[in-house]
């Protein structure tokens, strides 16, 4: 009788650790943001081997009469031919390598970035990765710890993309001889991308990051040098407004870094080096991190903004409970807003203290949730982060299990290594074709 008793006893001991860690997965999802058909568990879009769902997503937002007066908000630039969509950007990172083509490892050998403040620092290990078998990702690679510069893997990225029906690529971009931290320059493997890209049908935009010394001075400098070496190339993505117009779209990285009267010297038709009407004008969206980022976004020029993090809660920008209030001030004042949504987020690889702001994949669940949200306000433009940035597990490029002697990685099972392309496809299908609802 002990015997049996001690038996239930760890049955039971068992069974509440899985339910916990269920629950404590499913947290993830934050359905506290106000999405009540968004329950965990909930049918948002369909998973892997499921039916899909062909009926419209009903939303409380509507076209408000701004829509009608910005020309930038009711172009559609779908292709439905090439089976994507240009209303679709996806953002994408060239700073890996590998010693076969860069005689070492950059970035997967990524550091572990110690906290600011030494006494919490000082409770994580420090040091760096030691790939191949040790990366600076909680996931690993179908592709292995690859070389941006492999021709080989650049046309698997663009195939996935393709496949997964983004229709353009936002390249992580630095002036030329000038890289991340952990990196090294890569401007002189942009005209491969751009080859590559029309190749799939895809187009590519410029997400301009904050490098040191960046100004407005220096990114006028910036737009006039993308513009004149890439302008004419047919992978150079151009939005194209309802009036007929085709500007270049440039992304701002922490845009907030500068101050709202710096950019509008720039960005405002009476600033001192402004670029509007001149033949380097074009569509700038600013980040938006805080509340308060929105009224400086507006008075410096900007044409609207996006919200990059793929964790929601992390910031204002990123919580999908502001996305309607963000929608509805844009709308009000002529800009785009282009939320980003991601299948989760874990940074932990190089920053093993950052453990609260990870968000669980579940399985695809949480990926459902942003796009659903996402859709929900009805934008323009939507953004994925990200293609592969593996260092904080945005990606939704091809994964596979893995485990070492040292490292068990997570990965995409029970379902493929092409899971969260398949999603994406699925989910772009259902964008466009609500979008054309909304633009009726």
């Amino acid at each position: 009788m002990a015997r049996l008793r001690r038996r239930a006893c760890v049955a039971l001991f068992l069974f509440t650790l899985f339910v916990l860690a269920t629950l404590m997965g499913l947290r993830t999802l934050k359905p506290t943001d106000g999405f009540s058909a968004l329950a965990p568990g909930a049918d948002v879009l369909p998973v892997i081997g499921e039916k899909v769902d062909r009926r419209s997503v009903s939303s409380d937002v509507q076209p408000s009469p701004a829509q009608a007066r910005n020309p930038k908000l009711l172009a559609s630039n779908s292709s439905p031919d090439k089976g994507v969509s240009y209303d679709v950007h996806i953002f994408y990172y060239m700073w890996y390598g590998n010693p076969q083509m860069d005689e070492r490892y950059l970035h997967w050998d990524h550091i572990l970035v110690p906290h600011w403040d030494p006494k919490i620092a000082a409770s994580y290990p420090r040091g760096r990765h030691v790939p191949p078998e040790d990366i600076a990702s909680s996931f690993y690679p179908e592709l292995g710890p690859y070389s941006s510069r492999d021709p080989e893997v650049l046309e698997s990225h663009m195939e996935q993309i393709g496949a997964a029906g983004a229709g353009v690529l936002v390249l992580s971009w630095y002036p030329p001889g000038l890289a991340d931290d952990h990196g090294e320059p890569t401007e002189d493997l942009i005209p491969s991308i751009l080859d590559a890209a029309i190749r799939h049908g895809l187009k590519v935009a410029f997400h301009i990051q904050p490098y040191k010394g960046r100004t407005d001075h220096s990114v006028h400098e910036n737009i006039k040098y993308i513009t004149d070496r890439y302008g004419d190339h047919g992978a150079f993505y151009r939005f194209t407004t309802s009036n007929g117009k085709a500007l270049p779209l440039f992304y701002i990285y922490d845009s907030y870094l500068t101050p709202p009267e710096a950019w509008a010297e720039m960005l405002t038709s009476t600033g001192s080096h402004s670029l509007r009407g001149t033949p380097y004008d074009g569509v700038f969206i600013a980040l938006i991190v805080e509340e308060r980022h929105k009224n400086d976004i507006l008075a410096g020029g900007f044409d609207g903004m996006y919200t990059y993090f793929a964790s929601n809660g992390f910031s204002y920008g990123s919580s999908h409970q502001n996305w309607k209030g963000i929608k509805t001030f844009c709308d009000g004042n002529n800009l785009l807003f282009v939320p980003s949504v991601g299948p989760g987020y874990i940074d932990t690889s190089i920053r093993p203290w950052n453990n609260h702001n990870t968000r669980n994949r579940v399985n695809g669940r949480y990926y459902e949730t942003t796009l659903q949200a996402a859709l929900n306000v009805r934008p323009e433009i939507v953004t994925i982060t990200s293609f592969n940035e593996w260092h904080e597990g945005t990606q939704i490029e091809r994964a596979v299990p893995k485990k070492t002697v040292t490292r068990l990685y997570l990965d995409y099972q029970p379902h493929e290594p092409d899971l969260y392309l398949e999603l994406t496809r699925r989910w772009v299908e259902q964008f466009s074709r609500e979008k054309e609802q909304w633009l009726m």
